[in-house]
């Protein structure tokens, strides 16, 4: 006789593996009106300061003209030897140029050059209508990629960043485009720590490239990118990037009152996001953390095994201040396979909003329980509901 009983209900249990032992780890105090900072290896943002409100970009937002001049070149719409005409709008740009005319044909090369190095307005301009027709177009399209994107504080009414009432984007906006550009096109990423461009000779005193972080030479972290922006309206803004052995960060900084400020809180904020965290090893694959009950099994629980190592950044002051919590539903109904996800396993880290999560499974076989045990089930729950209606 086969014993068809099933529990009639499951429960959500958490157990604490890890005691939180440490205070908290001090976040560093930005002067940027709004900030953010994220470790591309780990996935760890490391500081969001009003990150998500919607700021006027400046020549940041150039990155989205250059994100969809990458995907061009991608998709194979253009190569990088394509020329484009230079109309009378982009030779008409104010600010920053690559000193472009009407005479021109500039190649799509060039063309990243002259945004990347010179943050050539006409440059924008030319782009836009390269692949759009018009720049309003190429604004539209903008606006609708970054949607599709994530960034959802972003609107672009030109390519350039010049100042716009619908010109809006947020630091976190601008640095999930970040990390999206050194992440889908390495092959591109070398121009932004390019540090010289002259376009035909014609502008010298506008051929370097503005980001101070190129010219900063860190004892271990080396700068690489990518965009620097200023308006009267804007402040100075940077979209900075630095590497340092196997990791990276990107960090976008916004709203500071000078040049100099800019320099200093960049390099500060890159200092800092090296120097005060740490890679930590806090779970090992296989390593029990709990032992769950098994309903009508061969054995009366299962362990719970991390599914994987689990590598995190943490604050290096705050590394024994890791809280971990198990989460799984109780009991587990026999039969379980060894490797089947049971649970989570969610990890508090000082300083770091968002939990790490990662699977619990079962880390032994159990079997079905024979006719003995199903049969002692069945009378443990029996005596247990006659207790219940003795006592109701």
């Amino acid at each position: 006789m086969r014993f068809a009983h099933r529990f009639a209900a499951l429960c959500l249990t958490v157990v604490t593996v890890l005691p939180f032992t440490a205070p908290k780890a001090k976040a560093f105090d930005t002067s940027a009106s709004a900030a953010w900072v994220y470790d591309v290896s780990t996935k760890t943002v490391l500081m969001a300061k009003n990150a998500d409100i919607p700021l006027p970009p400046a020549s940041m937002s150039k990155l989205m003209t250059l994100d969809l001049l990458f995907e061009a070149l991608r998709d194979g719409r253009v190569t990088m030897d394509t020329t484009f005409s230079v109309s009378d709008h982009a030779q008409s740009m104010g600010g920053s140029t690559m000193f472009l005319n009407t005479m021109d044909r500039p190649t799509v090369e060039e063309l990243i050059h002259g945004i990347i190095i010179n943050s050539g307005n006409d440059a924008c301009v030319t782009v836009a209508e390269g692949l759009a027709g018009s720049e309003s177009a190429f604004a539209e399209q903008m606006t609708e990629r970054a949607h599709q994107l994530g960034m959802k504080n972003s609107m672009f009414a030109n390519a350039s960043g010049w100042p716009d009432p619908g010109q809006r984007m947020s630091t976190h906006d601008l640095g999930i485009l970040a990390t999206r550009i050194i992440t889908e096109f390495p092959e591109y990423y070398k121009f932004f720590g390019m540090t010289e461009f002259n376009y035909k000779d014609r502008a010298p005193a506008n051929a370097q490239n503005r980001n101070p972080l190129l010219e900063i030479k860190a004892a271990d972290w080396t700068a690489d990118g990518m965009k620097t922006g200023h308006t009267q309206e804007a402040g100075y803004g940077i979209v900075g990037s630095a590497h340092l052995g196997n990791r990276r960060i990107v960090f976008v900084l916004a709203g500071m009152d000078s040049e100099t400020a800019r320099r200093q809180e960049a390099e500060a904020v890159a200092n800092w996001a090296f120097r005060q965290f740490v890679m930590k090893t806090v779970v090992t694959k296989g390593t029990q953390v709990a032992r769950v009950p098994v309903w009508l099994g061969a054995q009366k629980d299962v362990s719970l095994v991390p599914a994987e190592d689990l590598e995190l950044l943490v604050p290096a002051t705050a590394q024994d201040a890791i809280k971990a919590e198990a989460h799984y539903t109780t009991p587990i109904e026999a039969p379980v396979k060894a490797g089947t996800k049971l649970g989570e396993l969610a990890l508090t880290i000082p300083g770091i909003d968002k939990p790490k999560m990662v699977d619990l499974v079962a880390g032994e076989d159990v079997a079905e329980g024979g006719f003995m045990i199903r049969i002692k089930t069945a009378l443990s729950r029996l005596t247990a509901k006659a207790l219940e209606a003795a006592n109701s």
